[in-house]
C-alpha cells in the first residue's frame, strides 16, 4: 500500500466517523467497553490465569 492509498483511506474512515450521530458513536464506545478484558489479564497477561488454574487444579487432586 503506498503512501497515497493510505492518506486516501485515512481521510475516508475519518469523514465516516464526522459523519455517524452521536448516538451510534456513543453505542459503539459502550460495546468496546463491555468486550474490554479484566484488567488483570490487560496488564499482566494470561500468566496470573495459568498460575491460578495450575493450584486450583492440584488441589483437586490432592483432596482426593
Amino acid at each position: 500500500m503506498s503512501g497515497n492509498d493510505y492518506v486516501k483511506f485515512m481521510t475516508q474512515e475519518l469523514v465516516k466517523y464526522m459523519d455517524m450521530p452521536h448516538e451510534e458513536k456513543q453505542k459503539r464506545k459502550e460495546d468496546k467497553k463491555l468486550q474490554r478484558q479484566p484488567a488483570s489479564t490487560q496488564m499482566f497477561g494470561v500468566l496470573p490465569f495459568a498460575i491460578k488454574f495450575l493450584f486450583k487444579r492440584n488441589k483437586g487432586k490432592n483432596r482426593g
